[in-house]
């Protein structure tokens, strides 16, 4: 990072700053032991002589007095030009000199708790308020002359500290010094971006002229969708809602198959509901009031495309169910929670990952999508289905029972890769057909499925993701048992599929939205 000569760099003056005032002891102690020279201010100046340490207030170093309630502390000249300077230009040695300011060669800074802040209040002016203006500048200015000065952002760093100075007498590399910089920079972007958003979401401006996305390092995965592929998952928190509670290490395509799975669990009533998912997509859906039925009549979707798969259960999983689940090889098993007698059968398998999944709740952000130097942004497809979202086209209307059925299908149909062909009975998928580039095909695939695993005596209903732009695909449908087809208008061909639908008998339901997910 640059062709230096400093190599090691003693420190004689420190500057403290801190909203974060946990483990300062600790590192006062080392700062002193080696004659290193305190300044701060504010509240930390006064906890700083709380724990018994000689400290000089920065309004005494500075000769000016705080002003605008605290507003302006340490934005003076004497505080950034020790910093700034550099110590071996020697215009810059006169220039301190010649104003009688002295180097500052550690700045330990850490911000107002903007983000905190935003979590526990609604008070624009308290959020203001919160926005720190002197930390995030003495901390650019430290990381910026990295070659000459230690900058500190964080008290997870403080341990690192301490064995740099009593590893070098002192002193800090430029190794550690580097590091620190790059951490430092990270922190005001991070700091700037969440409140950046913050003023875009009062606005609700999803699409700015500079979109900057932010989040925290969750964890390093073992390796991507393939093993020669890096991973990593972040979050715009410090923790994910969700808590694995057993089983191996998460993996990125678990992540991938995790959300697909509870953005579709989270859809379906408050405590009811079992889906089963493979490769983000659903193999079978059942919101069955019975938590056991609910599971098996999911499972009898598709039992072999289940194999391996991932099952969310939108409820509390009981020692029943728990025998169950552990009659099949499953990947990850997701719940609201877990009986302990649940937790104490599935934990008998030591490779199956258990999640918790019970603080997780679908929020409208906006979703990313990535390649290259482009990012593709959109809002997310997850609003309630209501009635009147949808239009009873055909002369045969459906009973309260069929449109509950079809709604229930139509829901699941918006989280099937498209083109996508869900079949329902009964509030359960009983076939789906998923990413395919013909939905004649998706069509195919989702009877012959149904005919594969089914058993039917009750009437089956059809949901497409969009309108069918000619008149084969319900055709195809209504041959193989269909009773009723929900799908979304504005093909050219509407008035077509109307009058085949009227003509054999079929139930026929227009949604005013389309719901492809690619």
């Amino acid at each position: 990072m640059g062709n230096y000569k400093i190599i090691m760099k003693k420190i004689k003056k420190a500057l403290i700053s801190v909203s974060d005032k946990k483990n300062l002891k600790n590192l006062l102690k080392i700062l002193i032991k080696h004659k290193i020279k305190l300044i701060s201010s504010g509240g930390t100046y006064k906890e700083i002589r709380k724990l018994k340490f000689e400290c000089l207030e920065v309004s005494d170093y500075t000769g000016f007095s705080e002003i605008l309630g605290g507003r302006v502390k340490t934005l003076h000249p004497k505080i950034h030009a020790g910093i700034l300077s550099k110590r071996n230009n020697k215009s810059h040695i006169k220039d301190l000199k010649n104003n009688n300011f002295e180097e500052i060669d550690l700045v330990i800074v850490n911000f107002y708790p903007f983000e905190k802040t935003l979590e526990h209040s609604n008070n624009h002016l308290k959020i203001i308020e919160n926005i720190d203006i002197g930390g995030p500048t003495m901390v650019r200015a430290a990381a910026k002359n990295y070659n000459d000065v230690t900058v500190i952002t964080s008290s997870d760093q403080y341990d690192e500290l301490i064995n740099e100075i009593e590893k070098n007498k002192g002193s800090t590399s430029i190794g550690f010094r580097e590091k620190m910089s790059l951490e430092a920079f990270s922190e005001t972007a991070y700091y700037d971006a969440v409140i950046s958003n913050y003023f875009n979401k009062i606005q609700n401006n999803n699409f700015p002229k500079k979109k900057i996305i932010y989040g925290n390092l969750i964890e390093r995965l073992r390796y991507g969708e393939n093993p020669h592929q890096d991973a990593a998952i972040y979050s715009k928190t410090q923790i994910l809602d969700i808590r694995q509670v057993h089983g191996k290490q998460l993996s990125y395509n678990n992540y991938n198959d995790i959300f697909s799975a509870l953005t579709i669990s989270k859809s379906l009533p408050k405590n009811l509901g079992t889906v089963i998912v493979k490769h983000a997509n659903p193999c079978g859906v059942s919101i069955n009031k019975s938590k056991l039925e609910s599971y098996q009549l999911a499972l009898r979707c598709d039992p072999i495309s289940a194999f391996g798969g991932i099952v969310s259960c939108n409820y509390k999983i009981n020692k029943t169910l728990a025998i169950e689940l552990n009659n099949i090889f499953l990947e990850v098993i997701i719940a609201n929670g877990f009986d302990p007698d649940a937790l104490k059968i599935l934990k008998n398998k030591k490779n199956v990952r258990l999640v918790d999944a019970t603080n997780f709740v679908i929020k409208n952000l906006v979703r990313f999508n990535s390649t290259n130097d482009s990012i593709l942004t959109q809002s997310e497809d997850i609003e309630k289905f209501n009635i009147k979202d949808f239009k009873i086209v055909s002369k045969k209307k459906p009973n309260k029972s069929q449109l509950k059925n079809l709604i229930f299908a139509f829901n699941v149909c918006r989280y099937v890769k498209s083109n996508a062909i869900v079949l329902a009975s009964q509030e359960t998928t009983v076939g789906i057909g998923s990413g395919q580039p013909s939905r004649l095909d998706s069509c195919q695939i989702a009877i012959d499925k149904m005919n594969k695993f089914q058993n039917l005596n009750e009437e089956v209903v059809a949901a497409s993701d969009a309108f069918f732009p000619f008149v084969d695909g319900i055709e195809k449908l209504v041959q193989s048992g269909i009773t009723a087809v929900i799908q979304p208008s504005g093909s050219i061909r509407d008035k077509e599929i109307i009058k085949f639908a009227n003509l054999t008998n079929t139930i026929l339901v227009f949604s005013k939205t389309r719901h492809f997910r690619h």
